[in-house]
């Protein structure tokens, strides 16, 4: 016996992108029913479709887990009410019941109002700011006593994503992983992306770019120095490893004691990255040493002369650290966040850590492609929520080598 009911709607390219479909198999796995009481389907790929749906449950209880599973995929309650908000009363600590945001466009209703929520990323609280009847998503540390948080799921509506009016990999919009897909097509779609986006002269927005240590180990460093000398990239979040292996490379030709043209190892190479590190501490910052001259080729002096927004996020690891780094982690996901804005391009190359955090921070909007050897990597983000990260299975060096000649640079 069916105890309650819910009217939900789902609207825009739910058919297409196969998002009616996933709302109707989550519905029936959790053990509920539905009826479809209205369908009405976009005849054109620009028109939107829109289905209503009623969802039954044997309790209330489980009607609210259906409810709560499918309004990720934009399944919003039909009923016009305001959205709830509770108070804040410990710094630091957001009310119990707070709603959890995806990362997926998202909009609440208040004062009779629906508003777009600012700042969208995953896993955060939504603060309602009553004096200018708007919403932001903010990071559960940055809640003060006496701010308004969002409760419950009522008023909230999630939008699903739609497919992006270019025809390549990024139309599929969802993770695909696999060590055998051809690389090429997928390399030159990247590759036009980042044409367009530097052709418009940054106002359409940025490139940025995560990487990790192994882009130098594995023989990436002078493409990707081509890459922010030409332009193309705009942003750059990485930790102490990739700027310090990158500075040794220009000061000893060798990367963690590995001779880079060589092709083995120095005597004494283990000591190059600290030694790199201690003469840049010595000299005050990294902008001090290319502008000294101690540091005049490689991918932090392009960045230092191109104006590259360079983030360093520090683990309990690091050697040193190198000026610059960023030890706490909370100031470091500050940062990041901060520097998110404009960008419509992410790369994430060869670094797991600092792929899993970046793709946290993104917002569903942008396109985003995880380039690692290990499949596991790509494979995470997207099992983290990242469903809209394109994964490559290939090393660092061949795909930026790769990108590089399909832009026109000579590497």
């Amino acid at each position: 016996m069916t105890a309650a009911e819910e009217t939900v709607i789902l609207q825009g390219h739910i058919i297409d992108s196969l998002i009616l479909a996933k709302v109707l198999d989550t519905i029936l796995m959790m053990g509920g029913t539905f009826d479809l009481s209205d369908v009405q389907i976009g005849t054109t790929r620009q028109e939107a479709s829109r289905a209503t749906l009623v969802v039954r449950a044997a309790s209330p209880a489980l009607l609210a887990e259906i409810l709560t599973a499918i309004q990720p995929h934009g399944a919003s309650v039909a009923r016009e009410t305001d959205c709830t908000v509770e108070p804040v009363r410990t710094a630091g600590v957001l009310p119990d019941g707070f709603y959890a945001t995806t990362h997926l466009p998202t909009h609440v209703r208040l004062q009779g109002h629906w508003c777009e929520v600012q700042a969208i990323e995953m896993d955060l609280g939504i603060r309602f700011d009553p004096s200018k009847v708007s919403a932001r998503a903010i990071p559960m540390t940055d809640a003060r006593p006496g701010d308004l948080i969002v409760t419950g799921r009522d008023g909230i509506r999630v939008l699903p994503l739609q497919r992006p009016p270019e025809r390549d990999v990024f139309s599929f919009m969802e993770a695909q992983v696999s060590s055998e897909r051809p690389h090429g097509p997928i390399i030159a779609d990247i590759a036009r992306r980042m044409r367009t986006l530097r052709e418009a002269g940054g106002t359409q927005g940025k490139v940025l770019l995560a990487g990790g240590p192994a882009i130098i180990h594995s023989g990436g460093r002078d493409a990707l120095t081509w890459l922010i000398e030409a332009g193309f990239v705009h942003v750059l979040f990485c930790g102490n490893a990739l700027a310090a292996h990158d500075m040794e490379a220009h000061m000893f030709g060798t990367s963690l004691g590995y001779g880079l043209s060589a092709g083995h190892t120095v005597p004494h190479g283990h000591e190059h990255h600290l030694r790199t590190i201690n003469r840049i501490r010595a000299i005050g910052s990294i902008e001090q040493a290319v502008a000294s001259g101690a540091i005049t080729q490689g991918i932090m002096a392009a960045c230092v002369r191109q104006k590259v927004q360079v983030v360093m996020a520090g683990t309990i690891r690091d050697d040193g650290p190198l000026p610059g780094v960023i030890t706490d982690s909370v100031r470091a996901q500050a940062a990041m966040r901060a520097a998110l804005p404009g960008v419509k391009l992410a790369l994430l190359v060869a670094s797991t850590l600092h792929a899993i955090a970046t793709g946290n921070l993104l917002p569903a909007t942008v396109p985003t492609v995880c380039v690692d050897v290990n499949p596991a990597v790509p494979t995470k983000l997207a099992d983290r929520g990242s469903f809209q990260a394109v994964g490559l299975v290939m090393d660092a060096a061949s795909f930026l080598r790769d990108l590089t000649r399909e832009l026109g640079g000579k590497i």
